[in-house]
């Protein structure tokens, strides 16, 4: 059985990968250019139970700085 994980990254190559080889599982792609760490954390913090319900109905899932995108 494979093992069911959601990958999260800022490398866009991962989207070429889910959609040639439908691996991985779930993507959730972090798209807002360069940030500190502690913007990027408050992001992911502000959005998180938006990012999960997402991830529930979305195989990839993109965070922007202003956005949360479910592509379907």
């Amino acid at each position: 059985m494979r093992e069911q994980r959601t990958v999260v990254t800022k490398d866009g190559d991962f989207v070429d990968t889910l959609l040639l080889q439908q691996t991985p599982h779930r993507l959730l792609l972090i798209s807002t250019g360069n940030v500190s760490n502690m913007e990027l954390l408050k992001l992911i913090e502000d959005n998180h139970d938006s990012i999960v319900g997402a991830l529930q109905h979305a195989v990839f899932v993109e965070l922007g700085q202003r956005s949360l995108i479910i592509h379907r």
